[in-house]
């Protein structure tokens, strides 16, 4: 997944990185990287100190990507620093440059994991990479369980969303990979 993510702020850096006077030209794969990084890191961090229901607002595509969500914000302040304390940039142009990248790659991170046409990104990927271990994987879950019961994914009426939902789903759509392709809208 970290390929992927790396390719996707390549793509999004152009104008906030490598066109940016206030990046030095010598930094511009750096902070490309770094971007990466603090993407993954931050992901992976908010994953661990409980903010399953604020990833999986994030991935169902509920709350709008821009500088109000709160994973948006707090991967922004992240990079913003990082850029800052390893480059030297001012606090101006590293604010500028991560305000400028984290919506549009996290907004293309969720389209592409809501896209049935695209497998570059699959949601339960993305769920493991950042997770790490089974305990948080499993609150991310939990959390998705709960926004499923919203959207009508409890096929046996029990109040929530588990295996067997799956596979009384699976029968019309293709089990736990409908059932999660059915709650992020593919």
């Amino acid at each position: 997944m970290f390929e992927q993510l790396t390719q996707l702020v390549q793509q999004y850096g152009g104008s906030a990185v490598v066109n940016n006077p206030a990046v030095p030209n010598e930094h511009n794969e750096a902070v490309i990287s770094e971007t990466s990084n603090s993407i993954f890191a931050g992901l992976q961090k908010i994953a661990s100190e409980g903010g399953a229901e604020q990833l999986a607002s994030l991935f169902s595509g509920k709350s709008p990507i821009d500088s109000s969500n709160p994973v948006v914000q707090q991967i922004t302040q992240q990079l913003s620093g990082n850029l800052g304390e390893k480059f030297g940039l001012s606090s101006e142009a590293s604010s500028g440059v991560a305000a400028g990248m984290i919506p549009q790659i996290l907004g293309s991170l969720v389209g592409k994991a809501k896209d049935s046409n695209d497998s570059s990104f699959q949601i339960s990927d993305i769920i493991t990479a950042i997770s790490g271990n089974g305990g948080q994987a499993s609150g991310i879950m939990d959390a998705i369980s709960k926004y499923g019961t919203q959207f009508g994914l409890d096929q046996n009426g029990d109040g929530k969303v588990d295996v067997s939902d799956a596979m009384a789903l699976g029968n019309k759509s293709g089990g736990i990979g409908g059932l999660l392709g059915k709650l992020f809208g593919k």
